[in-house]
Order: structure tokens, then C-alpha cells, then sequence
């Protein structure tokens, strides 16, 4: 018999304690891989943000605790587009209310000129018309739940707004959304001569960074936001689910060392006498502590594979909420399947610890003599 089968056939000896214990392991590595996938698909979102309509930057409020509360005054808005470094800017107001079942449904003010500058695709109707109020135009996701087409009039906080053509949008936020005229989101808003960010493109041949860097320095109570990395200044929200993420990933490797360790040490226990003759025929202590810990490897590796399938349904069934769907698409990154390899590693070897050094101190014949 070789040593690996040795291992399995260790396993397998209890199979309804091994079974639990890889359940229990699995549950904590479907949860770190399901929230390695959504926070992946957050910063994701918060990239398409960041890069919509072919900017730079953008700018917004300095310290917001989340995005959706940044106001930007239109003054600081017509200062930042006579910015001798600055091409051009667009202003938009993101603004949240219930519309039909989706209670954070999105809708985007901005002017007629920079809509017809951010690229859209038409698929059917037109963009909103200059002097335009009442005029709404609907992302093919938004188009779809809604059940509007080219027309039809949408409520939006007590506000009717027609239909007057619908976009397609490889942005998940933008095509289950709606553009409309910017006054009209202002003053459904109740946010007159407000935006929530501009967006920055600089002329060709300047450094985008050190642009940013200039404009901070000219306007104090405002931050350009270039890199994830800088999305802090102005939303805490991928820095708490990247504490969150962490802090579970530990929570797991802590629980799952626990129901590890148990296991192995029950095994021992009911090994002494074995562990005895393998040692009084010649098994080193290391060669039995390779065993204990190989045992507790293949157990986690296990777990960890059935648990990275399990994340992955959670993932998606996280997608059945229309709420999530509008704003969310899980990224299975690499990493994250690594990272559930990782907890899974350190959960078999800090389970091990204990069960194998007590199994390497037992003397051959004092596990002989054990009853």
C-alpha cells in the first residue's frame, strides 16, 4: 500500500466525522470565495464609474463617505472647464429613487451637449432634445424590467418622463439606468446647481496625474479620483468590504483549524495502538507526522474544492435579486480561488499542529500498552 493511499484509507475509516468536518470547512470557503467574487465585481463597478464617457479623472467632493452624496456646485464645475489643461468636462448628478420594483434605480442628469458626447449606443428613438424637461432616455436593461419602450412615459419620484429612446451600454450601472435632461434630475433631486462629479478629460500631452494633482491644490474642498486605489478619498465603501473579506477569511481559518484539529486528534486517540506498531517497525516521527498532516491536507484541499463550488452557486444565485443584477456582475478572478486555496492550506496545517506533535511523542511502547 502507498503512502497516499494509506492517507485516504485513514480518511475514510470515519466517514460520517470526515464528511462533517469537510462540510464545515467547505460552508467557510464558499463564503470567502462568494465574497471574493462580489467584492471583485464592486471594484469592477467602481472602474466602469471611473473610466465612463473616455476620462481621465473625474472629481467629486473631498471626504464623501459614499459617492451618491458628493455635490459638486456648478461654479466649481464651469472653474474646472476653463482650466487651461483641461479639453473637456462633463457634470453628472446620480440620482437614486424607487421606479417600479427596483428601489435603487439610477438615473443620471446631464446636459443635452455631453450626452451626445458620451457615446451612446441608439438603439431605438433619439437622444433628449436641447431645452428638453420631461424627456427620459432608458438603458436596454432599464427598457426590459420596466417593460417601456419609445412613448411611454416613466415615473420618477412623482415626475412623468417620456421615453424618447432607448441605449444599449456595456456598463451594467448605465444600462439598467436612465439619462435625463439635468435640470430635471436637479429638481427631482431637490439638488439645484448640483452635480455629483465632473469627469475630466486633459488635453493631449499633459500628464492626467499631475493635472489632478494641480487641480486638488486650486480647489481644496474637491479630490480627483484616478485609480482604485484613490476611491477612498470619496466612497468607504470597497475599503469595508475589503476589511469584511479579511476579516472572514480569518474567521474561517480560525473555525475550520478547530473542527480540523478536532478530527485529527479524535483519529489519534483511536490510533494510539497503530501509530505504536508502525513506530516499533520502523516509521520515523516525521514519517508519521507527514502522515498526520497529509491527512489533514487532503481533507482541506478537498473542502476547499467543494467550497469554491459552493461560492460560485452563491455567487450566482446572489444574482436573482433584480436589485443586485442591475448593479453587480460577479468577476472570478484567479485570486480568489487562490486565496480560498490559501485558507485552506493554513486551516489543515494550524489544524494539524497538535494531533501531529502528540502523535510524534508517543513513545512505541507507550502506544502499545494504550488501551
Amino acid at each position: 500500500m502507498s503512502f497516499f493511499s494509506l492517507i485516504l484509507k485513514n480518511l475514510v475509516r470515519q466517514r460520517i466525522r470526515t464528511a462533517l468536518t469537510t462540510l464545515g470547512i467547505s460552508i467557510g470557503i464558499a463564503t470567502v470565495v462568494a465574497l471574493g467574487v462580489i467584492v471583485a465585481g464592486v471594484k469592477r463597478t467602481s472602474e466602469q464609474v471611473l473610466r465612463a464617457y473616455d476620462s481621465d479623472f473625474f472629481v467629486a467632493q473631498k471626504g464623501s463617505s459614499d459617492l451618491s452624496f458628493s455635490a459638486v456646485s456648478e461654479q466649481e464645475w464651469r472653474a474646472l472647464s476653463e482650466l487651461p489643461e483641461v479639453e473637456r468636462t462633463i457634470g453628472a448628478l446620480f440620482h437614486f429613487s424607487k421606479v417600479g420594483d427596483n428601489p435603487l434605480f439610477l438615473t443620471i442628469g446631464v446636459t443635452p451637449e455631453d450626452l451626445t458626447n458620451a457615446g451612446l449606443d441608439i438603439r431605438e428613438g433619439s437622444l433628449f432634445s436641447p431645452g428638453a424637461t420631461d424627456e427620459v432616455v432608458l438603458g436596454e436593461g432599464a427598457a426590459r424590467s420596466l417593460k417601456k419602450t419609445v412613448g411611454d412615459t416613466v415615473q420618477i419620484d412623482r415626475r412623468s418622463l417620456r421615453v424618447v429612446g432607448v441605449f444599449r451600454s456595456r456598463i451594467l450601472w448605465e444600462n439598467n439606468g436612465a439619462y435625463a435632461p439635468l435640470d430635471t434630475v436637479q429638481a427631482i433631486a431637490k439638488k439645484p446647481e448640483v452635480v455629483t462629479m465632473v469627469y475630466v478629460k486633459v488635453k493631449p500631452g499633459l500628464d492626467p496625474k499631475a493635472v489632478a494633482e494641480q487641480i486638488e491644490d486650486t480647489f481644496p474642498l474637491l479630490t480627483a479620483v484616478g485609480s482604485l486605489g484613490e476611491y477612498s478619498e470619496v466612497d468607504q465603501g470597497i475599503q469595508v468590504m475589503d476589511a469584511v473579506n479579511l476579516a472572514i477569511s480569518a474567521l474561517a481559518v480560525g473555525i475550520g483549524a478547530i473542527g480540523v484539529m478536532n478530527t485529527m486528534v479524535m483519529s489519534v486517540f483511536e490510533r494510539t495502538r497503530e501509530i505504536g506498531i508502525l513506530r516499533a517497525v520502523g516509521w520515523s516521527g516525521s514519517r508519521i507526522m507527514r502522515m498526520i498532516i497529509g491527512e489533514s491536507l487532503v481533507l482541506c484541499v478537498f473542502a476547499a474544492v467543494v467550497g469554491a463550488g459552493l461560492g460560485v452557486l452563491a455567487s450566482q444565485a446572489v444574482q436573482l435579486i433584480e436589485l443586485v443584477r442591475n448593479f453587480l456582475e460577479p468577476k472570478y478572478e484567479l485570486a480568489v480561488f487562490v486565496r480560498a486555496l490559501v485558507v485552506a492550506v493554513l486551516v489543515a496545517l494550524v489544524g494539524a499542529a497538535y494531533p501531529a506533535a502528540r502523535a510524534v511523542r508517543l513513545t512505541p511502547m507507550e502506544a502499545l500498552r494504550y488501551e
